[in-house]
């Protein structure tokens, strides 16, 4: 195999790896969401919601600690792989807290943290700015969907860990397709009333 095209792979790989807690943080708070919005049902000056119905607090929570949760797991078990494959932000706290299984989990914990957080806030993001556009909640809008969340777990992310362009690309390339595929197979079976 061209060494290039394997290259890739692997990144791909860990692109899908790194992004696991924003990618079940988004899931989750879709799945589990349901009861009080965040928004408390208030709409700004232009009589539309400021989210919607669709971001919930306790989707929000629930999507937050499954990243945390997921981060937890990865650290434990991946070892130092954050430290390894990225520069964490702060190189007194990547000493601070490298070396240990304990150490190895709370940088998964924090990752997780940001990750999660990150996708949930920023498919809120999306749903704000769908609202201002007076797109009804549930009705596509191409990239954004597939996106939003990304891009929020991202920003996020890089208060604690420097991610390198080349990760960057790779992770918005595959978040699409992964996106739409996933969206696919919950329609076909019967778990989402569209495909998008």
């Amino acid at each position: 195999m061209d060494p290039s095209i394997f290259s890739v792979l692997i990144l791909s790989a860990y692109a899908i790896y790194f992004m696991l807690p924003a990618y079940l943080a988004n899931a989750s708070a879709l799945t589990f969401g349901g009861g009080t919005p965040l928004d408390l049902g208030r709409s700004m000056n232009d009589g539309r919601r400021i989210l919607g119905d669709g971001v919930t607090w306790k989707g929000t929570i629930i999507g937050i600690l499954i990243g945390m949760a997921v981060g937890l797991v990865q650290g434990a078990i991946s070892g130092n792989i954050v430290h390894d494959l990225l520069i964490i932000g702060d190189p007194g706290i990547a000493n601070l807290v490298q070396g240990t299984i304990t150490s190895n989990a709370v940088q998964g914990i924090l990752l997780g943290l940001v990750l999660g957080s990150g996708a949930v806030i920023g498919d809120a993001c999306g749903s704000f700015i769908k609202r201002r556009f007076k797109v009804e909640r549930g009705r596509p809008v191409p990239l954004m969907d597939q996106l939003d969340f990304v891009v929020g777990a991202l920003v996020f992310a890089s208060l604690v860990v420097m991610i390198p362009l080349s990760l960057i690309i790779i992770i918005v390339v595959i978040s699409v397709f992964l996106h739409l595929g996933t969206n696919i197979i919950a329609y076909l079976l019967g778990l989402k009333n569209v495909w998008y």
